[in-house]
C-alpha cells in the first residue's frame, strides 16, 4: 500500500466574513473585519488533516481551469500532497461563510458542478486499490467510486453532513462505508438504527458540535464523548471542525486503537480547529495530538 488514506471529492475555496451576530440584522449594510479566502471544503479538511497527523494522504476530485483550480493545484504542489483532477468547465466549488463572534457559522454553498455530473473513474481507479483506507465525500461523481472502493482491500468512510435521515441522495453512501459519520443537526432517532439495518457500518459517529459526538458501535449501547473545551484555544471559528474529527478518528484508528479513542482523538482535533480562524488554517500535528490526548485521556 502507498497511500493510508485516499479521499474522493471535496475541494473548493471558501470566502470567510466575520459578522457581527447570526442571523444578520435586516438592515442594508455591516461593516466586517477584512474578508479572507482559504483552500477548503470537507475532502481538502480530511486529506490535510491526515498529512499533518503524519499519514499520506492524497485527494481527487473534479475542479475548474480556473485562479481557484490554480490556487488549489499549487498548495498541493507545495505540501507534496497527491492531487489528481478532473477539470470542468463549470468551474472550482466555492463557499461564502458568515462566521460569528461564537464561532458560529452559515455556509452558503455554491457547488458549481451540474447535477448528474460523471467523470472517467480512472481518477480513482488507480489510487483505490494503493490506499489502505478511502474516504468518499458526498459528491454526486463520487457516487460511482463507491463500488471499486468496496472492491478493493480497504475500509470506507463517508460523511454524510446535516443528512435528515430520509434524503435519498446520501443513502448510497450512508449503505456503502464501514464507517459513516453524520450531523446531529437533521438527523431523526431512527437514522442511525437504518444505517446499520441497511448497509455495512461497524460505526456510526454522530457529531453534535458544542454536545460533542456519539459512538454508535454495531450492537453495542451509544456512548457519548463530551466536547473537549482548550482552554488555551478559545473558540473563534468552526468552520472545518467536523473535517479535523474525521481525519484525527482515521488516523488514530489506523494506528489500531479502540474507536472510543479515536472518538476522543477526534473531540481533541476538532477543538483544536475551532481555535484558529478560517478554514482548515491551522490543524492538530501527531505530536500535539499526542501531547493532548494525554492530557485529556
Amino acid at each position: 500500500m502507498e497511500l493510508d488514506v485516499f479521499v474522493i471529492g471535496g475541494v473548493g475555496i471558501d470566502t470567510i466574513v466575520r459578522v457581527p451576530t447570526l442571523p444578520l440584522p435586516a438592515v442594508e449594510t455591516i461593516h466586517v473585519d477584512p474578508v479572507e479566502s482559504y483552500v477548503g471544503h470537507t475532502g481538502h479538511g480530511v486529506t490535510l488533516g491526515c498529512h499533518l497527523l503524519g499519514l499520506r494522504a492524497g485527494l481527487a476530485d473534479v475542479i475548474g481551469d480556473d485562479d481557484e483550480g490554480d490556487r488549489i493545484r499549487h498548495l498541493y504542489d507545495g505540501l507534496r500532497m497527491p492531487l489528481h483532477v478532473a477539470l470542468h468547465p463549470s468551474g472550482t466549488r466555492r463557499s461564502v461563510n458568515l462566521v460569528a463572534p461564537d464561532g458560529q457559522r452559515l455556509a452558503l454553498y455554491d457547488a458549481r458542478h451540474p447535477a448528474g455530473l460523471r467523470v472517467d473513474p480512472d481518477l480513482w481507479r488507480t489510487n483505490v486499490v494503493r490506499a489502505r483506507h478511502v474516504h468518499v465525500s458526498i459528491m454526486d461523481f463520487a457516487r460511482d467510486a463507491l463500488s471499486d472502493a468496496l472492491a478493493a482491500d480497504c475500509t470506507v468512510s463517508t460523511d454524510l453532513h446535516d443528512w435528515d435521515g430520509r434524503n435519498g441522495y446520501h443513502k448510497d453512501f450512508a449503505t456503502s462505508a464501514d464507517i459513516v459519520f453524520v450531523s446531529t443537526s437533521n438527523l431523526p432517532d431512527d437514522a442511525v438504527d437504518w444505517i446499520f439495518a441497511n448497509g455495512r457500518a461497524e460505526v456510526v459517529v454522530a457529531m453534535a458540535g458544542a454536545d460533542g459526538s456519539y459512538l454508535h458501535v454495531r450492537d453495542q449501547a451509544p456512548r457519548h464523548i463530551g466536547a473537549v473545551q482548550l482552554p488555551d484555544r478559545p473558540v473563534v471559528d468552526s468552520n472545518g471542525a467536523g473535517d479535523a474529527y474525521v481525519a484525527a478518528f482515521l488516523a488514530r484508528r489506523l494506528d489500531g486503537v479502540s474507536w472510543y479513542d479515536a472518538a476522543l482523538a477526534g473531540s481533541i482535533a476538532g477543538a483544536w480547529a475551532c481555535g484558529s480562524p478560517g478554514t482548515h488554517t491551522d490543524l492538530i500535528t501527531a505530536e500535539e495530538l499526542a501531547v493532548r490526548s494525554r492530557t485529556i485521556g
